[in-house]
């Protein structure tokens, strides 16, 4: 093994074994040693990374196998890694998040009783999802796949006394099943046809692979690979209709929505359907059904936004609708700018995550965005890196967000895909609300009127807050136990929100840097430097990268051309809106949301998915449990075969209790009846 291959292994294995030393030792290593080694840990993964990164933009790329698990008749079962600048760029924006969510975590869960269980949780996190990004074949890309569920499963349900929690864990759980489901339907179809797991060797025989339909149903087999591999992407990345777990994971402790929710998981199946970009170039029914599902997320995800009161929420509902703008890339064939919108989301998501989870230390466990307000002057990092954020993901000239969005709706223009249509509709009218609802948040959150220490009619009044807070009471800051005391939700009057430490902020400003000038950066190299070439294939009907780069003149000319654009107008409006809503008549939106209560309704309602889901999905399950258990468990398994049995020994017993009298001369006369059978029987054979 050389040298190299060495440093490949280190990156995933260093957050494992911090893993296992914070989960299996931690109350010998205590708090101080399970953050120690977990932080450690990862960043000794990430300075590898950057070693890696250097190697491979020298052009060394690696593509072996490690280990041999099984062979199987044809297949075998390997552990191995692809190194390329695809793998290189997940790796550092995986470690790079990693790090400040564990150094973010020594502050916001310091109260925790579960503090070393939470660090071993998010290290192996860490792992997995190295091991998912890394993978040269479908094995251990599908061993990644699930544990980064599994794990996801475990942080959601972190707090596992409180009810929520539980059930949006399993929530989080089934619905993944159903997307692994077609993930494995995809991956068996693969080894079925193509009769190997490994990427080069299934790539290289894509073209056979088009002329094959699927037996008894003659459906072409590449779109069924393809459809069969992003129902598994819907699952993980939550597309609609399988969206429904991520909204109900912000039961989970901040960090981890910020790692999982924003910068990794959820886009572990973007990462995946850009690698696979030499089997889905070659369907176009699974690039329409991609790019139609993407721009159905991206618009009516944004719109939930809007009615969220609870902070954590809305940076979910936008999580959702950029995972959609990332699917829509993915549709049109522009798989360089859905990756690039992967890295640049990663970083400022995760910043407003944190960012979110500051304001929650701050307001004392209180996430109603209708408590507070005015917190620009007692958290100013907070505040500062949180305008950031939002400018970031508005998509505002020169920050990174800007660059990754306008290049997926510039390829949405330039698409003939059937749907493209629908798709630039649904990206155009997303700019507006994304606006809408990320200032909405800025706006209630850090502007206006303090709006904590109060009671609330229309919201659950807090501790303390039935008498009105002095505006100038004492205001001395009661840093008691901010994590302690779950039930101690929201500032008592008199009390003022206070900015957080040190170890929550660094990551903030840390995160803050890239969420401004990552784009301005890489977008040239990224996508018009041949940065990915060789790793992401594109057909030339499907040429949109093409195209935009022949008009791409430089980062600079770009942003000063997209003042002047339709998403930028679009965007300053929803920003202007949000403004004279809520900042100057916050009655407009009340009257509004009066007038169309039925629309009103339907949204605080999720459009009526999980209704739906509980009533056909669950509702069956419940009436095929009872038909098992009233006609399987009750009559056929207790009443036949149990009860039955038991009966029919009895009879036997009554039966044999008549030939049982106790009498001599019967048992004799029995006795001579039986040899005389007998020998009947025999001199008639004879």
């Amino acid at each position: 093994m050389t040298g190299m291959q060495k440093l490949y292994l280190l990156v995933p294995l260093a957050p494992l074994f911090g893993a296992i030393v914070a989960g299996l030792f931690g109350k010998v290593v205590g708090r101080a040693g399970a953050h120690t080694v977990t932080i450690l840990g990862v960043a000794v993964s990430f300075v590898a990374s950057l070693f890696v990164f250097q190697d491979v933009h020298a052009g060394n790329v690696f593509n072996g196998t490690l280990y041999t698990w099984a062979t199987s008749g044809g297949l075998t079962f390997e552990v191995g890694f692809l190194i390329d600048t695809l793998t290189v760029m997940m790796m550092l924006v995986v470690t790079f998040v990693s790090l400040m969510v564990h150094i973010y975590t020594i502050g916001y869960m310091s109260e925790d009783p579960g503090y070393q269980r939470f660090f071993s949780y998010i290290s192996l996190f860490t792992f997995s999802m190295l091991m998912l990004v890394m993978s040269n074949n479908f094995l251990q890309l599908f061993f990644g796949w699930e544990a980064v569920g599994l794990v996801s499963y475990l942080l959601i349900g972190f707090w596992y006394t409180r009810p929520t929690a539980i059930f949006a864990n399993m929530k989080a759980f089934l619905v993944n099943r159903v997307g692994d489901f077609g993930f494995l339907l995809g991956i068996g179809l693969v080894a079925a046809y193509a009769g190997s797991l490994n990427y080069a060797e299934v790539f290289a025989k894509a073209d056979s692979l088009v002329s094959m339909t699927v037996p008894a149903t003659g459906w072409p087999l590449i779109t069924a690979i393809c459809i069969g591999l992003f129902i598994g992407a819907m699952g993980k990345s939550a597309q609609v209709p399988l969206h429904v777990w991520l909204p109900d994971s912000m039961e989970g402790p901040t960090p981890i929505s910020a790692l999982i929710h924003a910068a990794t998981m959820v886009t572990a199946g973007i990462f995946m359907v850009a690698r696979m970009s030499p089997l889905f170039e070659l369907s176009e029914a699974a690039l329409s059904f991609v790019l139609v599902i993407g721009a159905t997320t991206a618009l009516f995800m944004g719109f939930l936004g809007i009615v969220q009161n609870d902070i954590k929420r809305v940076v979910a509902y936008s999580t959702l609708s950029q995972l959609g703008y990332m699917t829509v890339a993915l549709g049109v064939s522009a798989y360089s700018a859905a990756v690039f919108h992967l890295m640049t989301h990663a970083f400022f998501k995760a910043l407003l995550f944190l960012g979110a989870g500051s304001v929650i230390i701050g307001m004392h466990h209180d996430q109603d965005m209708r408590n507070m307000g005015g917190l620009w002057k007692y958290m100013p990092v907070t505040w500062f890196t949180s305008l950031l954020g939002s400018l970031a993901l508005i998509g505002f000239p020169f920050l990174s967000g800007f660059y990754s969005k306008d290049m997926i709706i510039e390829a949405v223009k330039l698409s003939h895909l059937p749907g493209s249509g629908y798709a630039y509709f649904c990206v155009i009218v997303g700019v507006f609300v994304t606006a809408f609802y990320s200032f909405r948040m800025y706006f209630l959150v850090f502007h206006g009127e303090e709006r904590f220490g109060k009671a609330h009619d229309d919201h659950h009044a807090h501790d303390g807050g039935h008498a009105h807070a002095d505006a100038h009471a004492d205001g001395h800051d009661d840093h008691h136990d901010d994590h302690a005391d779950e039930h101690h939700h929201g500032l008592a009057p008199g009390q003022k929100p206070h900015e957080s430490p040190w170890v929550v902020t660094v990551p903030l400003a840390l995160l803050a840097i890239p969420s401004v000038i990552v784009g301005y950066l890489t977008v040239e190299p990224m996508l018009f430097g041949g940065f990915f070439d060789k790793v992401i294939h594109m057909s030339e009907a499907h040429g949109v990268m093409h195209e935009l780069g022949e008009e791409f003149h430089g980062a600079a000319a770009m942003a000063i051309h997209g003042l002047t654009s339709l998403p930028f107008a679009l965007a300053m409006a929803g920003v202007v809106l949000a403004y004279v809503f809520y900042m100057v008549a916050p009655a407009i939106p009340a009257a509004i949301m009066r007038t169309f209560k039925p629309l009103h309704t339907l949204l605080e309602n999720k459009y009526y998915f999980d209704r739906f889901n509980e009533l056909v999905f669950a509702g069956g399950a419940r009436l095929l449990g009872r038909g098992l258990w009233k006609v399987g468990d009750q009559a056929l398994i207790d009443g036949m075969v149990v009860n039955g049995s038991a009966k029919f020994v009895g009879f036997i017993a009554q039966l044999s209790k008549l030939f049982q009298s106790g009498h001599i001369y019967q048992y004799a006369f029995s006795m001579i009846i039986g040899v005389f059978i007998l020998l009947t029987f025999w001199f008639n054979r004879g």
